[in-house]
């Protein structure tokens, strides 16, 4: 079968490989669609620490059942159109005795850590599967990007009283403020592109604010009545915007660090004793935030069309990621048809 392969940085190939033969807690996947997610890209780069090379890249996935071994349940017949969740998780750590396994240590996610799913067939444990039947395939394979950013806003807590800022409107951020808007919160939208502010309003963002063209700490001021977002999520993943949602978040706020940047990032720690602010990661998600992001879609309230880019065949999948470096700014999301 064809498998779409980064074999350097800047260097691809498809190569054929034998199929997969799944194991008796498994099934056989015919894949459908896989979504290019920025992982993806840093692989093309060169700048994804957690990858060797050669790599299977993809994890955004939407498939049908195409066999099962024989200690899959009945519930996975052949034909089901699913999803799946690209992670791993050991058991032992703390974080998978403490219920988190979104967190494990030794976590391997699909296509960084591992090949993943840029082939015609996959073989995955069927506890892994999320049964997607109302989804069409493409939307089917923009559950788990949807599903960092919903993971987000329930390690923030997010409520309908509080004011929510978004800062990054990518598919991760604009997940997270459709969650946010799903739990009848007052969501901020923050970019420095208006197309994609557009979008965030399509989401369920109330309000909208350019950083290119106005500044962030007034706008939030005018919008929060002086007193800042009771939950700044970070889903751009730059120093200045890490800084941002420490002094712009309330006093006794709310931060949730999606995004992560390369290199250290200064801050004024005054603000986080003075203001006594809850800081918090968020990695991956949950079960649960699958079954959230399939109704999300199922229910028609997220702008589908508007994230969808580009769509390519597997063949030219090489030439998708070249584009996408060269001009990043114009990407939401690539999904590659297999």
């Amino acid at each position: 079968m064809k498998a779409f392969t980064v074999t350097e940085p800047y260097r691809t190939a498809i190569r054929e490989i034998d199929p997969p033969r799944p194991a008796p807690d498994e099934v056989l996947l015919r894949v459908r669609y896989v979504g290019l997610c920025g992982s993806d890209l840093k692989t093309f780069r060169g700048l994804n620490p957690l990858v060797s090379y050669p790599r299977i890249p993809g994890h955004e996935i939407s498939a049908s059942v195409a066999a099962a071994g024989d200690e899959v349940p009945a519930d996975w017949p052949v034909g089901a159109r699913v999803t799946l969740s690209p992670y791993t998780s050991c058991g032992r750590c703390t974080a998978c005795r403490r219920g988190r396994p979104n967190a494990c240590r030794e976590n391997q996610t699909l296509g960084v850590q591992r090949d993943g799913a840029l082939t015609e067939h996959l073989a995955v444990p069927w506890r892994k599967l999320f049964a997607a039947p109302d989804l069409p395939w493409k939307e089917a394979a923009l559950v788990e990007p949807l599903t960092v950013g919903g993971h987000a806003v329930g390690r923030g807590e997010v409520g309908p009283a509080d004011t929510v800022a978004v800062i990054g409107c990518g598919l991760i951020g604009l997940g997270a403020v459709a969650a946010a808007a799903r739990r009848e919160a007052r969501v901020i939208a923050v970019d420095i592109d208006d197309a994609k502010l557009d979008v965030a309003r399509k989401a369920g963002a109330r309000h909208a604010v350019n950083t290119a063209a106005a500044d962030l700490h007034r706008a939030l001021q005018d919008l929060t009545d002086g007193n800042g977002p009771d939950v700044v999520l970070e889903a751009a993943g730059t120093a200045p915007t890490f800084r941002a949602a420490a002094e712009e978040a309330a006093f006794a706020g709310r931060i949730v660090y999606i995004g992560y940047v390369r290199e250290p990032v200064a801050y004024e720690t005054r603000l986080f004793v003075q203001k006594e602010l809850d800081l918090r990661g968020s990695r991956n998600a949950l079960p649960d935030d699958f079954a959230d992001a399939i109704r999300l879609l199922a229910a028609g309230r997220f702008p589908v069309a508007d994230v969808i880019t580009r769509v390519f065949p597997l063949d030219r999948a090489g030439e998708a990621l070249a584009g996408w470096h060269a001009a990043p700014s114009t990407i939401t999301r690539i999904l590659i048809e297999i």
